[in-house]
């Protein structure tokens, strides 16, 4: 059996905090939920993690693995001293009672276990609460940008009458808030896995993804346009007309010898918010094509008359 560095798992250090342990755990958990990962050992990840988080958040747990974990690395050959002994004073953990936990959980804390099952029986048999579910949820920017309803349909587990547990798909309208950011959560209260011996269902967490755009891309609540203009609007300067993501026209001064990559900025035209977000339009100076004899010799005639090199920065 090999030793199992329960602070390696969590990518916390062996002084870490209570408050530490318990937001790693949540960042973590969220990461290699079965539900959301995309990770390859996400469901084996996923049980390490909640193996760690049992030992680690309670402290009579986590003095006693301690004592162990003192001057040992992760994957040694393991066996425990022999006057090695412990005693649960708190709650078994529900994954430990049904044989969810490794071996090495079980050899460390599994006899303790057993002395106190018939205690807990009919502890392990009261309502609980089934756990939340973290998913994912894309949304076009310009849901963000305006708010309103967006039709999720999930695929969730449900007890039936018999007491087995089925997955069956729900459609729900999911209120959008106006201004959300990419990242932001939304709670659906009750929507998660159903509560063990009858408890309340967990909550479902949705994380905010938005959808490609051809035009626009957020970065928190600023909005950023990449804007076409014709090479007489960047080197004389121009009025035009850009969009916002929900279809409102705005005039925007180019000034006169503006070059791609330049941002311009309409004020509070982002994401609604306190502030609200900018809106950035980076330009991007399109030529036009020489498709005809005419449009070649007028070309030919700028080149004469305004003798350019775009690379003479770079000393060629």
């Amino acid at each position: 059996m090999q030793f199992k560095d329960y602070y390696q798992i969590m990518g916390i250090s062996r002084d870490a905090s209570q408050e530490e342990i318990k937001r790693n755990y949540r960042k973590l958990a969220r990461k290699f939920h079965p539900d959301v990962s995309k990770e390859p050992d996400a469901e084996e990840r996923f049980k390490e993690i909640n193996e760690a988080y049992e030992v680690l958040q309670d402290e009579e747990r986590r003095a006693a693995y301690d004592r162990l974990a003192s001057g040992r690395s992760a994957g040694e050959p393991f066996q425990p001293p022999p006057d090695w002994h412990f005693e649960f004073h708190g709650d078994i953990p529900d994954e430990a009672a049904h044989g969810v936990f490794s071996d090495f959980f079980e050899t460390l804390f599994g006899d303790a276990m057993r002395e106190r099952g018939g205690q807990h029986r009919s502890a392990r048999n009261r309502p609980m609460p089934g756990q939340d579910r973290h998913l994912r949820l894309q949304i076009d920017l310009e849901l963000a940008y305006r708010g309103g309803m967006q039709a999720v349909t999930l695929s969730a587990p449900e007890i039936d009458a018999q007491g087995r547990i089925l997955r069956k798909d729900r459609t729900l309208n999911i209120k959008i808030p106006r201004g959300i950011r990419e990242g932001q959560h939304i709670r659906l209260p009750r929507q998660g896995s159903p509560g063990p011996h009858g408890g309340p269902a967990g909550d479902i967490f949705l994380e905010i993804r938005f959808k490609p755009h051809p035009w626009f891309h957020a970065e928190g609540r600023d909005i950023y346009l990449d804007l076409p203009v014709a090479p007489w609007e960047a080197a004389l300067g121009a009025v035009v007309t850009v969009k916002t993501p929900d279809d409102a026209r705005l005039e925007l001064r180019i000034p006169p010898g503006s070059q791609t990559g330049q941002k311009l900025r309409l004020k509070g035209k982002g994401l609604a918010g306190d502030p609200p977000g900018d809106l950035y339009a980076k330009l991007r100076v399109l030529a036009p094509p020489a498709q005809d004899e005419r449009a070649r010799a007028l070309y030919e005639q700028l080149a004469q008359a305004i003798p350019f090199n775009p690379r003479a920065s770079m000393g060629i």
